[in-house]
């Protein structure tokens, strides 16, 4: 395993099984992070991503799987104030309940909310748990990262989704890592990056799915980080998403593209100070696809 590799894709994956297009029932999908933890690639799984609404039936299966450590994603929904506040009774209950086990609220994943609503949300956050605001795709970002920029709310873009319309072009993706970037506010991204580089994939799982044009979390790792330390232009940053081949050579020692170079301590800090994370309801996928490439 090369450390600049590692580095890169640690704790990279939010596992979203609940979610289509795989939409596994609430059982299936926490067997499967149960088994994931289990595997020699644990170290890129992140949180299970689970919806607040669905709090009760996931302490109904804790205890009936072998697996100590949960570290959770909560989905809420535009129901958020009284939503927070079963995120609050929900941590005293779910502690109390399973004493065997440790179960963590890691991060909230917020629906989008105008920027006014965004200011309301805030208060309401505390230091210890991470809280992603989605960024819509076609709307001015300035007032959102005005909001952002001075707390430590972060940004949440969506990569893709179960229709052709979901999937942002290459240069919004580009617009929004840029304009994160620029306001120094941190982002994760959701759906659609199953795949290491870019390229043509079918969007579901079902026989009559149509493919389009998705993005690589490769592409977006590597460019994030790239902009993160200012070593590429807007230009260049662009061409970084639009590789569909492995133009990335990965060492020990550091990540390069072209002539820049990322060192292991840049990329480190990258991740843990700009991209965050990325949710897919698939772990196997982005594994497989890894081995493909013989980065794993």
């Amino acid at each position: 395993m090369l450390t600049s590799v590692k580095v890169l894709l640690t704790s990279i994956i939010d596992y979203a099984g609940l979610f289509p297009p795989a939409k596994l029932g609430i059982q299936a999908a926490m067997v499967n992070y149960a088994n994931y933890q289990r595997t020699p690639y644990r170290w890129m799984l992140n949180h299970f991503v689970l919806p607040v609404s669905r709090l009760e039936e996931f302490a109904n299966f804790v205890p009936t799987l072998d697996l100590k450590q949960w570290s959770l994603s909560l989905i809420i929904s535009e129901h958020w104030e009284s939503e927070i506040e079963v995120v609050r009774s929900s941590q005293r209950s779910l502690q109390s309940l399973h004493n065997k086990n440790q179960i963590a609220v890691a991060s909230l994943e917020f629906p989008i909310l105008s920027p006014i609503e965004i200011k309301k949300v805030i208060p309401y956050l505390t230091d210890e748990v991470e809280a992603f605001f989605e960024i819509p795709l076609n709307e001015d970002l300035q007032p959102y990262l005005a909001v952002l920029k001075h707390t430590k709310a972060t940004a949440k873009i969506r990569t893709g989704g179960i229709t052709l319309e979901a999937f942002p072009s290459i240069t919004q993706l580009s617009l929004h890592i840029l304009a994160f970037a620029e306001a120094q506010v941190s982002f994760k991204a959701t759906a659609g990056l199953h795949h290491p580089l870019l390229g043509n994939y079918y969007v579901t799982y079902e026989p009559d799915s149509p493919s389009t044009l998705m993005h690589g979390f490769l592409n977006v790792a590597v460019m994030a980080a790239l902009v993160y330390w200012q070593k590429v232009t807007a230009q260049e940053a662009l061409e970084v998403l639009q590789s569909a081949s492995n133009i990335f050579h990965f060492t020990d020692d550091a990540i390069t593209w072209r002539d820049y170079h990322l060192n292991i301590a840049e990329i480190e800090q990258a991740r843990q100070q700009f991209f965050r994370s990325f949710g897919s309801c698939s772990f196997q996928e982005p594994v497989d696809n890894l081995q493909e490439l013989k980065l794993l």
